[in-house]
């Protein structure tokens, strides 16, 4: 039976990277609360940048807000829970994982641990921002958020280069 061998180095960057996301995230969720609940949204840089305050029962876009209530604690808190346990231990432990991947996980983790935080202490997610460009606004979303789609950017970049370096030695052969 192989011995676990502990990275230090990863374990380190992971739970910082996932506290750093959950403090950062629980900062600004504190001053949305305090400084823009019960107030008009407050639009910046000619209307780009817009903050509003939003509780958030539902998950991504306020889906799932209407799930009756034994569905919605399943699909928006139990199994979030066990994902998240599981994607954290994953990026801690796995031995063929790259510093790429673990540092793409930890931001996901960190925004996810986040958001289920607020819903498991508050029933709802606090959201406060919102862009818009070009007739097109995306959906209120928090700093949570933002961490896990930082990680998934950094996930499908790396995945999209590693692809493309993998395929340009197998093209050059091809026009040989």
């Amino acid at each position: 039976m192989e011995q676990l061998q502990i990275n230090w180095k990863r374990i380190g960057w992971v739970l910082g990277i996932v506290f750093f996301s959950i403090a950062l995230d629980q900062y600004t969720k504190v001053l949305a609360r305090t400084h823009l609940q019960g107030t008009l949204p407050k639009d910046y840089l000619d209307g780009f940048f817009r903050l509003t305050y939003v509780e958030n029962t539902g998950a991504f876009l306020s889906l799932g807000s209407d799930l009756p209530g034994i569905l919605s604690v399943l699909l928006l808190k139990i199994l979030p829970v066990g994902l998240l346990v599981g994607l954290l231990l994953y990026t801690l432990f796995h031995k063929e994982m790259n510093q790429w991947q673990y540092i793409a996980f930890s931001f996901i983790s960190g925004g996810g641990i986040s958001n289920i935080y607020d819903r498991l202490l508050y029933g709802e997610v606090t959201d406060f921002m919102m862009l818009s460009a070009f007739g097109l606004r995306t959906g209120i979303f928090n700093v949570a958020d933002m961490s896990i789609m930082l990680g998934l950017f950094l996930m499908l970049g790396k995945g999209l280069f590693q692809a493309k370096d993998k395929a340009a030695p197998q093209a050059d052969a091809d026009n040989t």
